[in-house]
């Protein structure tokens, strides 16, 4: 709250309610985690007013840069509301690297906007840490970001995260949906959890069932409740990032707000319809949960939430054995889930036992 002020002081920023001094801490904390994310092209210094990064010192020859941003929804209030803040920044980095490699970039840096009313040095360090960890499992570099505290604006507690992220690919390796054909197969890659999208619909789920977050799941006695909702986004660039280069990869789709039913037709081009099975992969105990919890009819999981798939890789029906071999050696559980036919763009979600009904029609007006 901002200090009641007496007529005979001098007015002080401070006593307005934002504290250089604990701003300038926060960046000293913090240099040694930007640190711990160098590559090659930069040094991951703080205190300069901008970040450079040398595309040569990358390796790089003819480069597209491809830039992405996003944050983390509303999944960012139940990590407040539970103090859970070490994983946010890896769902931070995720939702934004994920998007530069299904357009066949490595992503390269990254810069983070933290804003608050006023700032909680501990608080803020946790979420930095954790944005160093997914840069580090990106391989990007931390070089830089914003720090705002900003009295009034926002709740006592509250904070708010962005990201920002840079990437590049050479010339000759954009994915683009040119490269998509009939034919061709759909790969799933297995999610870690709920990823970055649908909170707003879990925490109604939480508020109206009355779940108790702090206790043992129902669907794995195991982990709590809380932990298996918030477990970090999964970050798929350094298993794609081989796959991309060899050329093996047609196209991909990072399975985020629309869930499968909206993101794999952006990459389609026209005449071209994706077609999903259901029973090809397991679906997971927590996507299970919250349907049963929920009620929540087919179509409506299939865009909100990952439904257990965070990526989706178009490749040859020629290529699909030997793809799906090296990504399980990177450690990624990998499922043939569809194939792509002629017909009208889009993508159709179905499945046996009236588990699965789902189709949508792709409209220019979509937006990412």
């Amino acid at each position: 709250m901002t200090q009641r002020h007496n007529q005979d002081e001098p007015y002080t920023y401070a006593k307005a309610g934002v504290s250089i001094s604990a701003g300038n801490a926060l960046v000293r904390a913090i240099a040694p985690l930007a640190r711990s994310t160098r590559r090659a092209g930069a040094d991951a210094d703080l205190g300069g007013f901008g970040g450079f990064f040398d595309l040569k010192a990358a390796g790089f020859t003819d480069p597209l840069l491809v830039a992405a941003n996003d944050g983390v929804g509303t999944k960012l209030k139940l990590a407040i509301d539970s103090g859970r803040h070490e994983g946010v920044g890896i769902d931070l980095v995720a939702m934004c690297a994920n998007d530069l490699i299904v357009q066949g970039a490595e992503p390269l840096f990254f810069l983070d906007y933290y804003a608050s009313g006023k700032l909680d040095n501990i608080v803020a360090e946790k979420v930095v840490a954790s944005i160093a960890e997914g840069c580090k499992q990106a391989g990007c570099a931390l070089i830089g970001g914003e720090t705002a505290e900003m009295p009034g604006m926002y709740a006592d507690g509250d904070y708010d995260l962005a990201g920002f992220c840079v990437g590049a690919v050479e010339r000759d390796q954009v994915l683009t949906a040119d490269k998509v054909a009939a034919g061709d197969v759909i790969l799933g890659l297995a999610s870690s959890g709920v990823h970055s999208n649908g909170f707003s619909l879990v925490r109604r789920l939480a508020a109206d069932k009355g779940w108790k977050l702090d206790r043992p799941a129902l669907f794995d006695q195991n982990v709590l409740l809380i932990d298996a909702l918030m477990a970090p986004t999964k970050i798929y660039v350094k298993s794609l990032l081989p796959e991309v280069r060899k050329g093996r990869i047609h196209a991909m789709a990072h399975i985020t707000g629309g869930g499968i039913l909206e993101n794999i037709p952006r990459v389609l081009p026209a005449g071209l319809h994706a077609h999903v099975d259901a029973d090809l992969w397991p679906q997971p105990r927590l996507m299970a949960f919250l349907q049963a919890q929920g009620n929540i009819e087919p179509e409506e999981m299939a865009r909100t939430f990952n439904c257990g798939i965070g990526m989706a890789v178009v490749v040859n029906e020629a290529d699909a054995a030997s793809v799906t071999q090296s990504l399980e050696q990177q450690g990624e559980s990998v499922f043939r889930i569809g194939r792509i036919a002629a017909g009208e763009k889009g993508c159709t979600v179905a499945g046996s036992a009236e588990t699965w009904s789902a189709r949508t029609a792709w409209s220019a007006t979509h937006h990412g």
